[in-house]
């Protein structure tokens, strides 16, 4: 069993928009905290010492945890921990959560909320502090990359998905996948991955880049 925890809500969600088990487990008594919320780290720093807690688990965007915890020298770590559950844009959220570590993260602080996070039915994968995490490193350049093979007609959205589909046995092709979940928040991601590591492969392609303008035009960030 895992400890139990706290969960301190500060602005809206994007790994628990909805009714799910690990909210519902919140203990008002519990040992650990969690910080979700697009200002869950304001609502961290703001906390006070929370040293003696199991686990802190703090929810990212795009951020790297330093930036809520200082780094030093490769040296920072303690009891806290980022929480991101992955979702793709308006795509509901899905049942991988990544928890990120630093170089000195105490182990029994991961072993703790990754114990709290399966109780819940949540699938963890530990990763160190990258802008992106894991998914989105590997995931946004190839999405980038079927859109400018677009731009280039190297063949049409429904083949160059059926080949995809077909040929390596994805269940989605890339142009539908992002058609269904957001170009616009697509965008969002691998620009804020391009300006945090300056790779090309992350730059936003073109028909994102499109959709974000309209999606302006129309009053929306």
């Amino acid at each position: 069993m895992g400890s139990s925890y706290k969960i301190i809500q500060a602005g809206d969600s994007r790994s628990f928009d909805g009714p799910h088990p690990f909210v519902d487990n919140s203990d008002p008594q519990g040992a650990a905290r969690v910080f979700i919320g697009q200002h869950a780290g304001s609502a961290f720093a703001a906390a006070g010492p929370l040293d003696a807690c199991p686990f802190i688990a703090i929810e990212l965007g795009q951020e790297c945890l330093g930036e809520h915890t200082g780094e030093d020298g490769g040296r920072e770590g303690s009891n806290v921990l980022g929480l991101a559950r992955f979702r793709l844009g308006s795509a509901p959220p899905t049942a991988l959560v990544e928890l990120v570590r630093q170089p000195q993260t105490r182990p029994a602080a991961i072993a703790a909320a990754r114990a709290a996070l399966t109780a819940a039915g949540l699938k963890v994968a530990i990763c160190g502090d990258f802008p992106g995490r894991i998914v989105d490193r590997l995931i946004r350049p190839y999405l980038n990359a079927a859109l400018r093979r677009l731009d280039e007609r190297l063949a049409s959205a429904q083949d160059l998905d059926k080949t995809l589909c077909l040929g390596l046995g994805y269940p989605e092709g890339p142009i539908a996948l992002l058609e269904r979940t957001g170009l616009a928040q697509h965008h969002d991601v691998t620009q804020a991955l391009y300006r945090a590591l300056g790779q090309p492969a992350y730059a936003p392609a073109r028909r994102a880049q499109v959709a974000k303008a309209r999606q302006r035009r129309a009053g929306f960030n």
